[in-house]
């Protein structure tokens, strides 16, 4: 397979052509992200993790004023997951930029920026300001947070779907990816609206809504009452959007999240049909996991005998009837 194939783990080349994967306008040096709300800023795992192996950072989602989130308690451990419902609780886009932007944009690694909003106006007002920044790699909008009030409104909706998507795309040259929600009866429908605003990918998917009871309080356990469940549980049920959205819409790029927790899930969710993923959940109990999972990709590539990542998207072989 030549010298760069046979590399040890050791030494890996962090600029490896092989790994590299294009979303549309998003082009990232390889497919394994972290995902927003999981990773905090990036300085809360640099103890864990070389960013500069990444190939990109989402960090907290911005909202265009600060948040305080939801009452505690915001998160609860179930059987398989978690169920979270921290609200996004954020310092606002003044001190993203003015704190935060900077640190990140030195880390050697794509940075994409999430933006969370009440209103259509919000939306346009923080995408118009981050596409003035150097550096940004993309803008994913999270139009599908289950903690807060409204905020699937847009994600479960089709035309606003798409409305929000093509006001951001007006806006802002960053290249755009929607985040959406699969608290809805058909996804390809959703993905497929915001294909039509000018998508250059989705992210599939959100959290599911659920919620965990203390029966012999009689009470809920989340401050929220609902919240988000992640994790392992969710993973089929992610899986099968993203195989759907990829048959259904085979030029609309994915980038999957939702229970990958090993090399396996990660080629899974390539070969349904992926071009990229996030690692949520198992950050907090494998903060190393994810620059783990590029030399493990690009071991596997070599096991395997191919020449490029590519070659194994959406390469499911299905039955024939």
């Amino acid at each position: 397979m030549g010298e760069t194939r046979t590399r040890s783990r050791l030494t890996l080349d962090l600029d490896v052509p092989h790994l590299a994967v294009e979303l549309n306008r998003l082009r990232l040096a390889n497919p394994i992200l972290v995902a927003s709300g999981t990773f905090g800023y990036a300085r809360e795992m640099a103890a864990f993790v070389p960013f500069d192996r990444l190939g990109g950072i989402v960090p907290k989602t911005i909202t265009l004023h600060p948040r305080k989130g939801n009452p505690p308690p915001r998160t609860v451990e179930t059987a398989s997951g978690l169920l979270n419902s921290i609200g996004l609780d954020n310092d606002g886009l003044e001190v993203f930029l003015s704190k935060h932007l900077n640190y990140l944009l030195g880390l050697g690694t794509a940075v994409i920026a999430n933006i969370a909003a009440h209103d259509r106006d919000e939306f346009l007002q923080m995408a118009e300001c981050l596409g003035t920044v150097p550096g940004l790699a993309g803008l994913e909008l999270n139009i599908s947070c289950p903690n807060v009030s409204g905020g699937v409104d847009f994600g479960v909706d089709p035309e606003r779907t798409r409305d929000i998507v093509a006001g951001v795309r007006g806006v802002c040259g960053l290249p755009v990816v929607a985040k959406l929600t699969p608290n809805v009866t058909n996804i390809v429908t959703i993905a497929q609206a915001a294909a039509d605003g000018g998508a250059d990918a989705v992210t599939l998917t959100n959290t599911i809504q659920g919620m965990a009871i203390n029966w012999r309080k009689r009470a809920p356990i989340l401050g929220n009452v609902l919240g988000g469940l992640s994790g392992p549980a969710i993973k089929p049920v992610v899986l099968r959007m993203v195989y759907q959205v990829a048959q259904k819409l085979p030029h609309l790029p994915i980038i999957a999240v939702g229970g990958i927790g090993s090399l396996d899930d990660v080629l899974e969710f390539l070969v349904a049909g992926a071009s990229a993923v996030q690692i949520g959940t198992a950050n907090f109990y494998n903060p190393t996991l994810a620059g783990r999972l590029v030399e493990d990709l690009d071991s596997i590539l070599a096991s395997e005998g191919l020449s490029r990542v590519q070659e194994l998207i959406g390469s499911l072989r299905l039955p024939q009837r």
